[in-house]
Order: structure tokens, then C-alpha cells, then sequence
């Protein structure tokens, strides 16, 4: 997101870096701190559950104290860039894995979690899947928690059946029902993309529905190019869609993190959102009626053009991946806090809230989730999001072309290109 000018940007870094320098950073270096931790999260839908488990950590451990911070998702991104540049971390504090994990273990900031998972088998607790993707170089580096979490199409039942509509199969079916709600005069997607990264949510099924996953997967290796004819064709598609009127007037402006994708559906001045399976809980938050008998969804659809199309679905399985800090005083400590975050208690309160804990043997009773499970079970191949796979330099250059290509401020082709150039770039200097 590209919208503040450059001096505002350079105040928010001081405000948040003078900000985490009078807080000391955690329990790294401060004098008295030992048993103080500081943890940062951004469930802003259920902060309750993770004090609830902080909570219960503290029942158990007279004298600590914990500090807890919580945020929006995207202005957690900003307060941990900065944190990272500085150095001063919390003690505990969670990625979404992927590329910018990696570049956390390579700059030697988080913990090498490995013998604590090791320990008395805690990792078979969780997900094969989970755990595969909180490693790299045969290491752990992130506790899995919160939820699995897959890329679907909701939408509104009631103004499926006002128009006869049914779930779609195919692409050019998806897009026929676009056109006969545009022809109503009602939007088919509500799209809050101020924040960039639902709009990616588009581009990365177009991709994976007509090419699969492979050339993501060469591109971010160096091993092909993101001038691929996949990523010509998803920009292609998004622009089509934009000229055709398939969003909701003012996309590019609205934010999902006040939940302003959601209400146009919730009023029906939106038929379809595309997210991630966590909108199932915040629908359930703040309009349970809605979840409770008007919310649908369906996988996005084949791709009838597509050359290598794929059931692949786009998500996570663990959703946020808890990590240490390497300099945290007190790393016992803090793993313990972790592992209270996926006790009996938090993984009951995650599903009751409508979240699919990545640990094994979980008994799910909602519906939809239960739907989603078995999503899951078929889906032979998982794509991570593409903002989280890639290096933090690469994703924000991922992010502002995908932006821009809905704004129809650039060419795919243009796009494609600054893509590339900006991972050759991230690539050259990782052999320096």
C-alpha cells in the first residue's frame, strides 16, 4: 500500500520505533525484566481467547508477567518490519511462514524451536501439513496455531435464490453469474482491497486454475520468470473483470479489516466475497444471523481455459506460526506461553468461534467449517499466499502491480516485468 506519502511513512516508523524503545522490547536487556514477556498478535476478532490463554500461563507461573499487544493484520506487518529492522523484538510473536520466515531464520532473530517440539512429542500434536510449513532447513521455527485457513467463495444465499442462481463449476459459469447480477444491478464482489493483499486472492486462482503451481513455485526459485504467460493471464483477467463492473464501486479503497467487504454482502449490495475461511468467525461475530442462515461458499471454479489446471486450493494450514526471539532472556518461558495458545481450552474456544485448530483429532459441529475440512482432505496441493511465500521486498512489489492492475493504472505485461525484476534483485543479493 503505497498511499502515504513519504514523509508520513518515515513518521510512522519513528513513532512505532520510539514507541518499542521506550517499551524496552521485551524481556531482551532490560534490567528487572527476567520475568516479564512481551507478546504481539493480531487476533482482533478474539483477543479473549489469547488472554485467556496468557491468562492461564500465568496461573501456572507465579511472578511472570506478560505483556500483551494486539493489532489489525496489516498494521501488525508494519510494527514487526520495524521491529525486525531494529532488533528489538518481543519475546513472542507469530509470521504467517513462507518467505518471510525464512529471512527471520537467516538473519538469525528467531529461535531454532526444534528441541522444544522434539521434546515429549509435542509436535505430533499438530498437523503433518502445519508442520511442514513452519519448517526450513530441516528446523522448526514456528509453533502453528489459530487455524487452517483456505482461499473460498462466499456468498449470499438469499440473492442466489432471488436470482436462480446455483454454485458454480466452471469459470465461464462464475463469470455468467457475474453478468446476470450486474444486469440486476447488484455488485457480484464485494473487494476491500485498500489493504492489497485480497486482491492477490484473485490473482493467485487465476494463476493456479489455469497453470497450476509450478510456475509460482520456479519463478520465487529463480528457476523460471514471473513474465510467465500465467501471471499475463491472471492480470488479463482482473482487468477484464474490472471493466465488466464485477466489484463493488470504490474496491480499491475500501478496508477488510473494518469489515467493509462484509457489510455490502450482509445489506445485499454484494452477492460474493472472496477470503479466507477466517470470515466464517467474524461473520459469526458481528452478524450471527447472516452466518447462521445466509452464508454459502464454493470453491473457485476450473478454469475451462486453463493448461494445467489443478483442485489446488490457496490458504494455510496453521494460519499464524509462533517464534521466539533469538534474544529473549526467558525462551523456556516463552514457549510454555505458546503451548498454552494450543491447550484444550484454546483449541474448544477456537472452534467455537468458528476456526479449524491445525492439531489432529479436533471434533468440528458448524457446518460450513465441517465442509471445509473436507475441502481440505481432497485438495492434493496447497498454495501459500503468494505475499507470505515471497521475500518481504518481493511481496510488496507483488502486492502494489496486483493493486494497480485492479486500479487499471498498469499493464499486466508491465506488471509482470517490475515483478520479476524486483525477485531477480531479491535473488542476485541472496548470493552476495
Amino acid at each position: 500500500m503505497k498511499q502515504s506519502k513519504k514523509v508520513f511513512s518515515v513518521l510512522v516508523v519513528f513513532i512505532f520505533l520510539g514507541t518499542m524503545l521506550y517499551a524496552g522490547g521485551g524481556s531482551q536487556g532490560r534490567a528487572g525484566a527476567t520475568k516479564t514477556l512481551d507478546f504481539w498478535h493480531a487476533q482482533t476478532d478474539s483477543p479473549q481467547i489469547k488472554q485467556g490463554a496468557v491468562d492461564r500461563f500465568i496461573a501456572n507461573n507465579p511472578g511472570y508477567k506478560v505483556n500483551v499487544s494486539y493489532m489489525d493484520g496489516d498494521s501488525y506487518e508494519i510494527k514487526l518490519a520495524v521491529a525486525m529492522n531494529s532488533g528489538i523484538l518481543p519475546d513472542v510473536f507469530f509470521s504467517w511462514s513462507g518467505g518471510k520466515m525464512i529471512s527471520y531464520t537467516e538473519a538469525n532473530l528467531i529461535t531454532d524451536l526444534t528441541p522444544y517440539m522434539n521434546a515429549n512429542n509435542y509436535k505430533n500434536k499438530f498437523l503433518d501439513a502445519a508442520l511442514a510449513q513452519a519448517t526450513y532447513d530441516r528446523k522448526i521455527w514456528g509453533v502453528p496455531a489459530e487455524s487452517s485457513s483456505i482461499c473460498v467463495v462466499f456468498y449470499n444465499k438469499d440473492i442466489f435464490s432471488k436470482y436462480n442462481l446455483k454454485e458454480p463449476a466452471t469459470l465461464r459459469e462464475l463469470e455468467a453469474i457475474c453478468d446476470t447480477l450486474v444486469q440486476n444491478r447488484v455488485a457480484p464482489f464485494a473487494l476491500g482491497n485498500k489493504a492489497r493483499w485480497p486482491g492477490s486472492m484473485y490473482f493467485m486462482y487465476f494463476v493456479t486454475r489455469y497453470a497450476g503451481l509450478e510456475p509460482f513455485s520456479n519463478a520465487t526459485m529463480g528457476k523460471g520468470s514471473f513474465t510467465h504467460p500465467a501471471f499475463i493471464y491472471a492480470g488479463k483477467k482482473i482487468q477484464e473483470w474490472v471493466n465488466k463492473k464485477y466489484f463493488l464501486e470504490g474496491f480499491n479503497s475500501l478496508d477488510t479489516n473494518i469489515g467493509q467487504d462484509r457489510q455490502p454482502m450482509y445489506n445485499g449490495d454484494a452477492a460474493m466475497v472472496v477470503m479466507g475461511s477466517w470470515l466464517i468467525s467474524q461473520i459469526q461475530a458481528d452478524n450471527p444471523g447472516f452466518a447462521a442462515s445466509k452464508l454459502g461458499f464454493f470453491m473457485w471454479p476450473k478454469d475451462e481455459s486453463g493448461i494445467n489446471n489443478t483442485n489446488a486450493v490457496v490458504g494455510t494450514v496453521g494460519d499464524n506460526f509462533y517464534h521466539i526471539s533469538q534474544k529473549s532472556t526467558n525462551k523456556d518461558k516463552a514457549f510454555e506461553l505458546i503451548t498454552h495458545l494450543n491447550d484444550d481450552k484454546s483449541v474448544q474456544d477456537l472452534i467455537s468461534i468458528g476456526k479449524m485448530p491445525p492439531v489432529k483429532g479436533i471434533t468440528l459441529t458448524n457446518p460450513l467449517l465441517m465442509d471445509l475440512t473436507k475441502i481440505l482432505a481432497q485438495a492434493k496441493e496447497v498454495q501459500l499466499w503468494y505475499d507470505q511465500s515471497l521475500s518481504p521486498e518481493v511481496s510488496e512489489v507483488h502486492k502494489d502491480t496486483c493493486q494497480e492492475l485492479f486500479g487499471l493504472t498498469i499493464t499486466p505485461e508491465v506488471a509482470a516485468q517490475r515483478w520479476q525484476d524486483a525477485s531477480a534483485r531479491y535473488l542476485s543479493s541472496q548470493k552476495r
